[in-house]
């Protein structure tokens, strides 16, 4: 298996199994919809904002909250924009 698999795989079970069942369900839907469509950089981007705690996403989600730790970048952009 290659980097690039290997690291949609660990995408992929990170955002399924959060601890929370709506941040499992907002998480999972988010990257099987967008995984296959994005750069290398973007799915690193992508596995530094889901090692995020639920918290923080789920504020900048739902309320737009800034957070120090959400780096502005591809992913936080369509993410925001993203419905269920």
């Amino acid at each position: 298996m290659n980097e690039l698999e290997n690291l949609k795989k660990k995408i992929i079970y990170r955002a399924n199994y959060r601890g929370t069942k709506e941040m499992d369900i907002l998480l999972g839907k988010f990257v099987d919809k967008y995984i296959n469509s994005l750069s290398v950089d973007d799915l690193e981007d992508l596995f530094k904002f889901l090692n995020l705690e639920d918290e923080i996403i789920y504020n900048f989600y739902n309320y737009q909250k800034k957070d120090n730790n959400i780096k502005k970048n591809k992913i936080t952009e369509i993410f925001s924009n993203f419905k269920l």
